[in-house]
Formats: C-alpha cells, sequence, structure tokens
C-alpha cells in the first residue's frame, strides 16, 4: 500500500481572510463577474497551510454568490492533468511515452504524424497547428465525425516542420490538437473513458475535488446551481454554464473530458493538484509519483518555456508576477482559469475567474494574473512567517 501519511495532514484552510479581500477587490474593480483566489505554502517543515478567497456572481444575471466551493470550467488546466495520468499509466506499464503515435492509434499510421512521440505531443513540439476547427460541421447542423477529426488533428503539421522528426521534437508551438490526440492515447491506453481515467489515476487519488461536467452531475445535485457561467453563445443555445465552453471539446467528448479541456473544478481542487507536484518534486509524496518519473515533465526544454503538461516562468511578462521564482511552473486556461507553483519555494496559487462571460473579447486577465499571484505570493510570506 502507497504511504499516504504526509498527504493524510489535511491542510488547515483560513477562509474570507487577506485572500477574500482580493477576490472582492478583483470583482469591484469588474475584472471577473467573479473570482476565486486560493494560495497554499508549506509551513514547520512538510505541513501545508491553505487559504482561499471569493467573491462575485455566477453570471451577471444572476445573483447566486461565488464561493470557494464554485465550480469553474477548467480549460486547459485539464492538460496537466493529463499528462499525469500519462505518466502514471507509464509506471503501471500501460503506456509507453516514447511510443510513436501511429502505434498507439493504428487508425493513425499513415498520416505525417505518425512517428511522433507521446512525449512530444505533450510537450507541443510534434510540429502541429495549434488549433483547428473540428467542430465546423456543428455549425451548419451536421453531425460530426470523430475519425475525421482525428485524422485531420493528426495530418495537421505546420509547413515549416514537413520532414523527418527530430529527436527533441520541432520548436514548441502551444497546440490543442496535439492534447486531444494525447487525451485519446491515454483512454484507450487505459480502456475507459478519459474522465474515467483522469479520476482513477490523478483525482481521486489526490482527493481534488475536479472532474467532468458529467460526473460532478452525477456526484453533486447541486452541480449545475454551483457552476460558473462562461459564454454567451448563440449558436450552442445562449450562455454557457456546467459544459465545456471550448469546441473542440465539447464536440470531442461531450460532457465527458477531452485531453485539452472539459475538467470542471474548485480552488481547493485545484490547489490539490498544485501541493501534489510541488510535494513530489520534493520527494514528499512518492506514492504518487516520484520526482524522477515527474521530470520528464516539469524538465526545462529549448526554444521557451513550455514543458510537457505544464509551463514555465517567462522571463518577461510573466503572468505569474513577480512574487513567483524561477522555479516556478503551472498553466493557464482560456476561460480564466490558473495555476502556478512555485518548486522552491513551496508555495501555489489558484486563480479561477470566468472572465470569458459573457463574451471573449476582454483581455483584462492579462493584467489582472499578475496582480493576483504577486498577491498570493505576499500572502504565503506572511504565512510563512506566522503572520
Amino acid at each position: 500500500m502507497p504511504d499516504r501519511r504526509l498527504w493524510r495532514r489535511a491542510p488547515r484552510v483560513v477562509r474570507l481572510h487577506r485572500l477574500d479581500r482580493l477576490a472582492r477587490e478583483l470583482v469591484a474593480e469588474k475584472k471577473a463577474a467573479g473570482a476565486v483566489v486560493a494560495g497554499g505554502a508549506v509551513w514547520r517543515g512538510d505541513r501545508w497551510v491553505s487559504e482561499i478567497g471569493a467573491a462575485g456572481c455566477l453570471s451577471e444575471d444572476a445573483d447566486a454568490p461565488v464561493t470557494a466551493a464554485t465550480w469553474f470550467d477548467l480549460a486547459s488546466l485539464t492538460k496537466p492533468m493529463a499528462a499525469l495520468a500519462a505518466v502514471r499509466l507509464a509506471r503501471a506499464g500501460l503506456l509507453r511515452l516514447d511510443a510513436p503515435l501511429g502505434v498507439l492509434l493504428p487508425e493513425l499510421s499513415a498520416t505525417s504524424s505518425a512517428a511522433v512521440s507521446l512525449e512530444l505531443l505533450l510537450a507541443h513540439r510534434a510540429g502541429l497547428d495549434g488549433h483547428r476547427a473540428l467542430y465546423r460541421d456543428l455549425l451548419g447542423g451536421r453531425i460530426a465525425d470523430r475519425r475525421k477529426a482525428l485524422l485531420e488533428a493528426a495530418s495537421a503539421r505546420r509547413p515549416e516542420t514537413a520532414g523527418p522528426i527530430p529527436e527533441s521534437g520541432f520548436e514548441p508551438v502551444y497546440s490543442d490538437l496535439g492534447y486531444l490526440l494525447a487525451g485519446e492515447v491515454i483512454a484507450r491506453a487505459a480502456g475507459r473513458e478519459l474522465d474515467a481515467v483522469l479520476h482513477a489515476q490523478v483525482i481521486a487519488p489526490l482527493g481534488a475535488a475536479i472532474g467532468s461536467a458529467r460526473q460532478l452531475r452525477a456526484r453533486d445535485a447541486s452541480f449545475d446551481r454551483c457552476v460558473a457561467a462562461t459564454e454567451v453563445v448563440p449558436w450552442r443555445g445562449g450562455t454557457l454554464r456546467g459544459v465545456v465552453h471550448d469546441e473542440n471539446a465539447w464536440f470531442w467528448s461531450g460532457e465527458g473530458t477531452s485531453g485539452h479541456a472539459g475538467l470542471f473544478g474548485s480552488a481547493e481542487g485545484v490547489l490539490a493538484i498544485g501541493r501534489a507536484v510541488v510535494d513530489a518534486l520534493h520527494g514528499r509524496v512518492t506514492w504518487f509519483l516520484t520526482k524522477e518519473e515527474l521530470w520528464p515533465l516539469v524538465q526545462p526544454r529549448p526554444g521557451g518555456t513550455l514543458r510537457a503538461g505544464f509551463d514555465g516562468k517567462s522571463e518577461q511578462g510573466s503572468s505569474s508576477g513577480a512574487a513567483f521564482g524561477p522555479s516556478t511552473i503551472g498553466h493557464l486556461g482560456f476561460t480564466g482559469t490558473s495555476l502556478w507553483c512555485d518548486v522552491d519555494r513551496e508555495m501555489v496559487g489558484v486563480l479561477l475567474t470566468n472572465r470569458v462571460h459573457p463574451s471573449r473579447d476582454s483581455d483584462v486577465i492579462r493584467k489582472v494574473r499578475p496582480f493576483a499571484y504577486d498577491r498570493i505570493g505576499q500572502w504565503a510570506a506572511r504565512r510563512r512567517a506566522g503572520r
């Protein structure tokens, strides 16, 4: 049995304190309709202390408040969990990160990406375009073809990446298509729907409040009343709430999960993922993943900050602000979500907003994120000092 004694030391959570004021400030300044801010820091050696603040409303036309327990569409925060699941499956002998796509998904053996490894897909170095409208048939009222979409995703090589695949991959270009393919690989390797695999391999072991819409709706009768709205999309029926915002994920997995998007979570749930990553890299939760097993995902790679399943801190203009140091890893979500983990300083920050509600046009989140993470860093410094 895995040694979970350290993990069972549940973090002490203090609500409605400094970070609550930060959340209220973000909403009062109309940076988002609703916001939840969370911080976690290692205190006295190996014990985590956490705090969550929340403010705002679930949507512009609803008085229901955002709370620490509100569910948010995590968008691309799904990617780190897919990558973690891949490594866990590799440890169990069900998957190899160096296996080529054409072997993992035989119907793609004749595509230009057949020789690309799973690791290069996870690291955004497979030479693929970032995005294609795989859902386009739905716009015309036609049934979308999953096999056709899979072939298109695997064939979407950028012009400059024609030819043999370098051992370390091509120059990194952030690609949802690569993660849609990786998600299908992970699901087939485990012989289950992807949301079930992510639950079994990552979410349940860490006790994280995260899941697909269908999982959360089945487990929590209040899900639809406690989820933040995202965008108003007329062709999808109006305000999106409790359904994934990303169009390709909606087409590909419906109320389930795709490799690039589809999970919903609370701030405490996302904090649990960040704490586990930091703990694993410090050797405290080897039952989940050892540092050596996790390293292929988080190691720096040439050509940019993108890792495999995670991103690193940019030298200039990082959304993690100035308080999170050079060892910081994490990810952003298009809907207004984010997770940053300062590995060396052993602190984690989470910002969940519905910044795409009612429209994706605003880019105010670019200024909000560094501001919020600077404040989370200040909070962590005070907590470690016992204040």
